[in-house]
């Protein structure tokens, strides 16, 4: 019996579509939080304990966390991205023990999928958040090797002095290695607040804070006002979001090296109860 079963699933490998990228699509998380979670033993296809490479065919039962999982309504997931303007106070998480405001709950609820935040912003930071339904998307758009910028306008206490700004330029050591700005331009300012814009190619924690502190310098107001080629639009007001247009989607697709169709392609020979994309519209919400 062990070996027939083994024959079967060797003779599937090549066909169907590989659990990770299906249930990235269908937002269920990232595709390397979900390779995670197969490393764990976490997911189970036909009663097996799932491993790396396995796909998805039609008829095919997945559980996760011994609950099954409706993956067949991830078959064709149309892709949605949101620019969502996320006021200070509000934190970037699904449940905070300590009753804080949530990003997700200004968000339009979706019936086949969760959204994903594109990176984070901290409780104490505003501006430009990211969100999608595609894990795919996420996963490129954050992943550390696509060096994507991050730009920040940031209000500090006092004059900086040119050498300290050359200094974090070129790199100053952190407890978790040594980081920089890529860039950094003053932008106004005549009393003691002064604002610069900063750019930097990297999302670890708090990072943009964490190098002006380094300098002792305090940071008043932090507002992300560009991820990769999306800018924060000027009229989009706090708990306001805007949906990326068809076209504006297709750029981003381009942006982060993936084919959209194939990413969001339904193989009817492999997969049944085909979902209709439809038109991404835009929208904003009003609390």
């Amino acid at each position: 019996m062990a070996v027939t079963e083994k024959k079967s699933t060797d003779a599937t490998q090549d066909v169907g579509e590989r659990i990770q990228k299906v249930l990235a699509r269908g937002g269920v998380g990232s595709r390397r939080e979900i390779e995670v979670w197969i490393g764990e033993g976490r997911l189970k296809l036909n009663g097996v304990v799932v491993k790396l490479g396995d796909r998805l065919n039609t008829g095919d039962h997945l559980l996760l966390n011994d609950r099954l999982v409706n993956w067949q309504k991830f078959a064709i997931q149309p892709t949605r991205v949101l620019l969502y303007h996320k006021p200070a106070g509000e934190v970037v998480t699904r449940r905070d023990p300590q009753g804080r405001p949530i990003v997700f709950t200004q968000l339009p609820k979706l019936s086949t999928a969760r959204w994903i935040a594109v990176g984070r912003l901290d409780i104490n930071t505003s501006g430009l958040l990211l969100v999608t339904n595609n894990g795919e998307l996420a996963n490129r758009l954050m992943h550390p090797s696509s060096q994507i910028e991050r730009e920040y306008a940031v209000r500090v206490l006092g004059d900086i002095p040119d050498a300290t700004l050359e200094k974090l330029k070129k790199g100053v050591e952190l407890e978790d290695g040594i980081a920089k700005f890529d860039d950094i331009k003053f932008y106004a300012g005549e009393g003691a607040n002064k604002w610069y814009y900063v750019t930097v190619s990297e999302g670890r924690n708090r990072l943009v804070r964490r190098l002006w502190e380094s300098q002792a310098i305090v940071v008043s107001r932090l507002i992300r006002v560009r991820y990769g080629p999306i800018v924060l639009p000027e009229r989009l007001k706090n708990h306001s979001f805007y949906e990326v247009t068809d076209k504006e989607l297709d750029l981003l697709f381009e942006f982060a090296g993936l084919d959209r169709k194939e990413t969001e392609k339904l193989d009817k020979a492999q997969f049944t109860k085909p979902v209709r994309p439809t038109k991404p519209k835009q929208h904003t919400h009003k609390p």
